[in-house]
């Protein structure tokens, strides 16, 4: 194990403490001003990121090939986890997509299944060895078993991590050799199906509110959808998020306001900024600069991975690595969007800078499995 261990990527690892180095000091900026709902605790932050560096560790000495040999059953825990979740899980921000587990802790259980879902598919895929995708054979298999997990986390409901399972499918597929015809098709269906999602959303926007009212279903993140599509019909309250987010950010100019010097921050004009919106104090704090070498520190961190895909052995080695791409690329890209007004705004966490047990945790085992394709990938096994 110890040679293995001397293929450990670096750069990758530096880039993760750097990221908890600099989420720490994020916090706590963030946290400073009387009225956030969260007391910066020391002990409770190390703890998590303690927690998180074992999830690291330990899902980069089990070897990945093991995880793929068991996915199916993985798959049915995280079905199992989805499914209690709705019935027993807790309601945070408009969704019951969490399990309370006492100590000031909870579980998102969707992050987890987040991976279960890109090892299932990677084995599933693996079989056909870089093959043309089959529609019947292989896409609708494929779709299905992203369908369901898709559904029961819409129906929590949690838009935002539900599009994060469709943006991980369709990584895969990309990876996994699909049709160029597939993806015209599927294509074509998308968009004409979200410009007439748009339409209707926009022109019968009262009347589908007050149905969904009428059958007591969550209506939360429809004011989220206008402000982006027609900010001018969008109430303040609605824009008042990204409003404030944009312009805190933008009054950071090139260098920033300076450290702890974040004024929309610590006068609490932006909500929960220590979560979802802590790219805010990014730009608020440090300016273009701050934001570019943040930027500049995710991009090397995706070029290390896209490095460890390509000189993969094993198909289900460099599916998984995709995957996990995917699915950071598209939370980084959300949530530096929404805080900026080009996408919408939903709970989605930066990677790694956050604070959230679960997402850090979840995003550190990721790492861990990229780390161990890199550390266990030095034969070329069945992929049966």
């Amino acid at each position: 194990m110890l040679h293995k261990l001397k293929k450990i990527d670096v750069p990758i690892v530096v880039i993760l403490l750097c990221f908890m180095a600099i989420s720490t000091a994020l916090v706590y900026s963030a946290t400073l001003t009387g009225n956030a709902e969260l007391t910066f605790d020391p002990k409770k932050l190390a703890l998590i990121y303690v927690v998180s560096l074992l999830g690291f560790t330990a899902a980069m000495i089990v070897d990945y090939r093991v995880l793929t040999k068991v996915a199916y059953y993985l798959y049915g825990v995280g079905i199992v986890l989805l499914i209690a979740v709705y019935f027993l899980g807790v309601n945070l921000n408009g969704a019951r997509g969490w399990f309370r587990l006492g100590f000031g802790l909870d579980f998102q259980p969707v992050e987890l299944v987040k991976i279960i879902l890109i090892v299932t598919l990677a084995s599933f895929m693996a079989k056909r060895r870089g093959e043309t995708l089959q529609l019947a054979r292989d896409v609708v298999p494929v779709g299905l078993l992203a369908a369901l997990p898709i559904g029961l986390v819409v129906i929590q409901p949690d838009i935002g991590n539900a599009i994060i399972l469709c943006v991980i499918l369709l990584g895969m597929f990309w990876i996994g050799n699909i049709r160029l015809s597939y993806v015209l098709i599927g294509s074509t269906v998308f968009i004409g199906s979200a410009a007439l999602f748009l339409y209707l959303f926009k022109h019968y926007y009262d009347p589908l509110k007050a149905y969904l009212e009428a059958k007591d279903i969550t209506t939360h993140w429809m004011p989220r959808i206008l402000t982006l599509i027609d900010p001018s019909s969008a109430s303040s309250n609605a824009r008042y998020h990204v409003d404030n987010a944009i312009r805190a950010i933008g009054s950071g100019s090139l260098l920033g306001e300076k450290y702890l010097q974040g004024s929309s921050v610590h006068s609490n004009f932006i909500p929960v900024v220590y979560t979802d919106s802590i790219f805010v104090v990014v730009g608020e704090e440090f300016g273009f600069v701050g934001s570019s070498a943040l930027l500049l520190m995710y991009f090397v961190l995706i070029y290390r991975m896209i490095l460890i895909s390509l000189h993969c052995k094993n198909y289900s080695g460099s599916y998984i690595v995709v995957g996990i791409v995917s699915m950071l690329v598209y939370q980084i890209f959300q949530n530096i969007g929404m805080m900026i007004g080009i996408m919408p705004l939903t709970g989605i966490t930066l990677p790694f800078i956050s604070y959230g047990g679960t997402s850090l945790l979840i995003n550190m085992i990721a790492m861990g499995l990229v780390m161990s394709i890199k550390l266990h990938d030095d034969m070329l096994l069945d992929e049966d």
